[in-house]
């Protein structure tokens, strides 16, 4: 069966099948092929085709949409929490005092931590001292998204004091040298509490507070794998986030 799709788009691009092979990196007679016999190359392949073309892969050969088979258990899950609450605060110490090299923290308040456990700005202190950098990222109190959520979780007014007092209980770590303090006005899907290649992951769901959803224990695995996502989600809010600076409220 032909690939009349697959011909259309060659034809009305003015390709050849040999310019379509050089493109490729195939046989000309795998083109054709492709072409004539219907014929569905290998992913790769498939995907230089398709961007030479400047057409979707899927539209030229539907046999590659086909779903993944999902993993049983991810390799980089360590554990699993039905929500944060189930999870003891020596749970974040600890994971935040192995830290070597890093310690980011992604949150619109978690005051949760500083509540239970005073010694945290000393702890986090001790690791700067140790050579570990360490970023904390707090909600602004006064963005339409940090607002927003207050609405969504019923809580009214009560996350924005929530942000205030974060920073507050931050607020003496910003004249150590390897701590950074920001605000960001992002919609915050996830809380990210990172240390080194363990992150705790708390996630978020409408109209419920933080302390009711799930938690996610990951720890590096690989290359590209879920930490690695989460990690760069940190990083892009983190670009948008603004600097705390000593002396303001």
């Amino acid at each position: 069966m032909q690939n009349e799709r697959l011909r259309a788009v060659i034809a009305a691009g003015g390709w050849t099948h040999a310019d379509l092979a050089n493109a490729t990196g195939v046989d000309p007679k795998s083109v054709e092929r492709w072409v004539n016999l219907g014929r569905t190359p290998r992913r790769g392949t498939a995907l230089k085709a398709a961007e030479a073309l400047g057409e979707d892969v899927h539209a030229l050969w539907p046999a590659l949409r086909q779903a993944r088979a999902a993993r049983a258990v991810s390799p980089e899950l360590v554990a699993l929490y039905d929500q944060r609450a189930d999870l003891p605060v020596s749970t974040f110490v600890d994971l935040f005092a192995q830290a070597q090299k890093r310690i980011d923290v992604l949150v619109y308040a978690a005051v949760f931590i500083h509540e239970a456990y005073p010694r945290l700005n000393d702890l986090l202190r001790e690791r700067v001292a140790e050579g570990c950098s360490v970023r904390i990222a707090i909600g602004d109190a006064d963005s339409e998204n940090v607002q927003q959520r207050g609405r969504e979780e019923k809580f009214g007014h009560g996350i924005e004091s929530r942000c205030r007092l974060a920073v507050m209980h931050y607020r003496p770590l910003l004249s150590v040298p390897g701590v950074e303090l920001r605000t960001h006005s992002t919609t915050l899907y996830n809380s990210i509490y990172r240390a080194d290649d363990q992150m705790l992951v708390n996630a978020h769901l409408w109209g419920v507070n933080a302390y009711g959803a799930p938690v996610w224990h990951l720890r590096r695995h690989s290359e590209g794998g879920m930490f690695d996502s989460y990690a760069r989600s940190f990083e892009a809010v983190w670009d948008t986030a603004q600097p705390v600076q000593e002396g303001t409220q």
